[in-house]
């Protein structure tokens, strides 16, 4: 099962994640390498939010990657949510 996590970001996200980035970075390409993120990145014009695709078995897969994420122990993330997602093709 797929799971999508939205992040919704602070005023200025860009100018202030950098002293978070990399460590941010690291968790990302951790889930990537062992295939528990399919895919991440930024939504731009706005630059106000992002989007992580994860696979597992339950949305705690996602739920633990937040709780571990800098951008949100930081407070860069105003909001977030999961949702399940049933991929047709692809």
């Amino acid at each position: 099962m797929y799971y999508i996590l939205f992040y919704k970001t602070v005023e200025n996200y860009i100018e202030k994640r950098s002293p978070f980035r990399g460590d941010h970075l690291d968790l990302v390409h951790e889930y990537h390498d062992d295939g528990r993120i399919v895919m991440a990145g930024a939504l731009a014009e706005p630059a106000d939010g992002a989007v992580l695709i994860f696979r597992g078995d339950s949305p705690k897969i996602a739920e633990d990657f937040v709780k571990r994420d800098p951008y949100v122990k930081n407070g860069l993330i105003t909001e977030w949510s999961v949702r399940p997602w049933i991929v047709v093709t692809g």
